[in-house]
């Protein structure tokens, strides 16, 4: 995919007839609808791919500088879709796309040739490496949507309690549940067969696929 080249914050991909159409059908949209800042978006954005300076669209329309660098960036990352009011924009991704190319690689490859002990990938070990190779630090909830969006799957197993004796909990499972099961109320136990999720896992392994988590058994 090409990149913005320097001086300009829109990449070439992101500034062809098929993108303006878009944004001109966006325009007309947030017209119709009243949406004043959906319109603005649309029309800093236009003008900009026209070849009007940022400075001069800002005057224009009544908005800060600030303001039309940030929807640039904003039409940069998500396209049209990045300047619709209903989507809520963020900040432009803070990894590069040939960033993002070298972390796919390095997860496919494993913790392990990343300089980790361990075999599984956490998105802790994801967030350190990310920081200490590129300077860029990611809140560890927000390493799962990264990763989703690199095409991985972040897949929790069921907690578990690593001392537990399982002489005692085969015991538990074979006395003590059939015991409760015959105390509860008949509302209770037509409920029996059924299991709730469970949160809270301490480890998370990484899957490339269909962005998803998954709860195996």
């Amino acid at each position: 995919m090409a990149r913005s080249r320097t001086g300009e914050a829109i990449r070439p991909s992101r500034r062809t007839r098929r993108e303006v159409v878009r944004l001109e059908a966006l325009l007309n949209e947030a017209r119709a609808s009243g949406d004043l800042e959906e319109w603005r978006r649309a029309k800093a954005v236009l003008g900009y791919i026209g070849g009007r300076r940022v400075i001069a669209l800002s005057e224009e329309l009544g908005v800060t500088r600030g303001s039309v660098n940030r929807w640039l960036q904003w039409h940069d990352a998500l396209g049209v879709d990045g300047l619709r009011t209903r989507i809520a924009p963020g900040p432009a991704p803070r990894l590069t796309q040939d960033q993002r190319d070298e972390l796919v690689g390095v997860i496919e490859a494993g913790p392990q040739s990343a300089g980790f002990t361990t075999g599984v990938w956490t998105g802790p070990m994801i967030g350190d490496w990310i920081r200490r190779r590129f300077g860029v630090g990611y809140h560890t909830h927000y390493v799962p949507e990264l990763l989703r969006q690199l095409g991985f799957s972040v897949q929790r197993p069921r907690k578990r309690l690593a001392k537990a004796d399982a002489a005692l909990q085969a015991r538990w499972l074979r006395v003590r549940l059939p015991a409760i099961k015959k105390k509860r109320m008949p509302v209770v136990e037509s409920f029996s067969g059924k299991t709730k999720p469970v949160f809270g896992s301490t480890a998370r392994s990484i899957k490339r696929g269909r962005g998803s988590e998954t709860n195996p058994a």
